[in-house]
């Protein structure tokens, strides 16, 4: 049964999402959703997270819209403002290690925002898409002063390398951090923390280092 009309329906008539919602809500590029509604696509390795994008099942998506009762539907997935983003969680904190990524000092997790496209435009003019943000729970106090535990911190999960310094979301085997990182010729890669109770260490290529993202922004709360 082709699919591709039925994306079309759900995401242009019940929800009111341009291409462009949709791709952030689901990761798959605009392109590539075009083409699978005009050529109404039987088959697609995309259409598992284009179902979730709109808040369905694979199943669902795959019924007729005219045998559907969408009351039903929009009663367990409620319209949403067409000018609203969801920025989700950072989703692989826990499986990026297959066994899971200790944080140390975790205080609990933010699990999304929702912000309109001019907050994107004026806050964020500069990332690797819109789809690839995530909010991070800050965690642990070696960055206070710059933000406290608990404090949300906007990533780009597209950067996956040390193209130039700054604050990263990173591991090193199975422990996950966040902290400035300076390069240093011949020497590795220096991690920064901005309370100067902790030591700054260094990074070298015999470590398990990988990089989940750049941090874009932080919020830094206050006690009152």
């Amino acid at each position: 049964m082709a699919i591709g009309k039925n994306i079309r329906f759900h995401r242009k008539v019940r929800l009111g999402w341009t291409l462009e919602r949709l791709e952030i809500e689901s990761g798959v590029d605009r392109g590539t959703i075009s083409a699978l509604e005009v050529r109404d696509s039987s088959k697609s390795d995309h259409f598992q997270k284009i179902a979730q994008g709109l808040g369905l099942t694979l199943e669902q998506l795959s019924i007729s819209p005219e045998d559907w009762d969408l009351t039903s539907i929009d009663a367990n997935n409620p319209k949403t403002n067409a000018d609203e983003f969801t920025i989700n969680q950072y989703h692989d904190v826990r499986g990026a290690m297959g066994q899971g990524l200790v944080l140390r000092g975790e205080s609990g997790q933010i699990t999304g925002w929702k912000v309109t496209p001019e907050w994107l435009n004026k806050n964020v003019p500069s990332n690797t898409g819109n789809k690839n943000l995530a909010i991070v729970t800050g965690f642990g106090d070696s960055m206070r002063g710059m933000f406290n535990s608990g404090d949300p911190l906007l990533v780009d999960s597209g950067v996956k390398s040390l193209d130039y310094d700054g604050v990263y979301f990173f591991r090193i085997g199975d422990e996950g951090f966040i902290k400035t990182l300076q390069r240093i010729p011949g020497e590795g890669i220096r991690v920064i923390s901005e309370n100067k109770k902790y030591e700054t260490w260094t990074i070298t290529k015999e470590m398990d280092f990988e990089v989940f993202g750049r941090v874009l922004k932080v919020w830094k709360s206050e006690e009152f």
